[in-house]
């Protein structure tokens, strides 16, 4: 069992940066990926990053390319995501979720653990 608990939400001005974290616990981490979502009201969750644990290899949509950075620290098992120059489109709830696929998933269905998420909001 893995639990995560994510953190570093709030409000922000477009042109703003946020980080998030997310701790886990429970197991060891070394075989999971972790994965950023958001979810918009009246929309599907969609993938924002991903990191391989054990490599540190990331993966981002092409809407956050070159303005989020996903890092982890496998000492304090959490990961992060830097969020630069935010938009008033990236706001959302930002979940961080674990996934055990052998390669790295842009799919909610392949996390079988979720943290319970984190309100973003940019302002214009």
């Amino acid at each position: 069992q893995v639990q995560l608990v994510e953190s570093g939400g709030g409000l922000v001005q477009a042109g703003g940066s946020l980080r998030l974290s997310c701790a886990a616990s429970g197991r060891t981490f070394n075989n999971y990926s972790l994965g950023w979502f958001r979810q918009a009201p009246g929309k599907e969750r969609e993938f924002v990053a991903a990191v391989k644990w054990n490599t540190g290899d990331t993966y981002y949509a092409d809407s956050v390319k070159g303005r989020f950075t996903i890092s982890r620290d496998k000492a304090k098992n959490t990961g992060y995501l830097q969020m630069n120059n935010l938009k008033p489109q990236d706001t959302a709830v930002y979940y961080c979720g674990a996934s055990r696929t052998t390669v790295v998933s842009t799919t909610p269905f392949h996390y079988a653990y979720w943290g319970q998420g984190t309100q973003v909001t940019v302002s214009s």
